[in-house]
């Protein structure tokens, strides 16, 4: 069962304006990784579903958090059906992230009043996810549909709060494009923790690297 309720999880996303998103099979990597960002201020964790057994991966670290790291949020990313859902909500997953729109998932997470994030890309996809109880629309692919896509729905509909994914990195210029479009949040995943930091097991670089994004986050939201 969810620790946290949607409407937290919703304003822990805006409050910081960031989700990390990360995979690995291994379970000792994983609390590493997420203790690093935890540390460095992240509250909230994507962990995507990729791989065999990830569910068993996610069983652990969320117990992991649960006992070691208290306020942080783990969710999950990259469901597809209905009934994987399901299974990390099981595990405990406080937040699910979606590729696409789907109504079977939107059932089964309003049910148990877990927050959900449905991929969209059109006015339309977003207007029917708002209608299924979506609070916090993802917008992907972030890197196919820009801050000019962000800004061009944000005028018809000011209440549509936004996380993209997928074309958004940590550099100075980027986030505030996005954020000067209106974006609520932000998903990153190797942008943020990227493959030379976990080949050089530099989790106190990767805690740096997070508080410096979630400063300059801050900034751009204070702006």
């Amino acid at each position: 069962m969810a620790r946290f309720t949607r409407i937290q999880v919703a304003q822990v996303m805006d409050e910081t304006g960031m989700v990390p998103l990360f995979y690995h099979k291994d379970p000792e990597v994983c609390q590493k990784v997420i203790t690093a960002c935890y540390k460095g201020g992240a509250r909230l964790l994507e962990f995507t579903n990729r791989g065999d057994y990830a569910h068993e991966v996610f069983g652990e670290i969320n117990k992991f958090a649960e006992k070691e790291l208290p306020e942080m949020i783990l969710g999950v990313g990259s469901v597809t059906d209905a009934g994987t859902a399901s299974l990390y909500m099981q595990l405990g997953a406080n937040f699910v992230v979606t590729p696409v729109f789907r109504e079977d998932i939107a059932k089964v997470c309003n049910r148990k009043k877990v927050l959900w994030s449905p991929g969209c890309g059109s006015l339309t996809e977003i207007a029917t996810a708002e209608e299924h109880g979506c609070e916090i629309v993802k917008i992907f692919p972030g890197s196919q549909l820009g801050p000019g896509f962000v800004k061009a729905i944000k005028a018809p509909c000011p209440w549509t709060s936004v996380m993209p994914t997928g074309g958004v990195s940590t550099d100075p210029e980027n986030l505030k494009a996005w954020f000067d479009a209106g974006v609520t949040c932000v998903g990153m995943g190797s942008k943020l923790i990227s493959k030379e930091l976990l080949a050089n097991e530099d989790f106190e670089g990767l805690e740096k690297h997070v508080r410096n994004t979630l400063k300059l986050i801050r900034e751009l939201k204070n702006d």
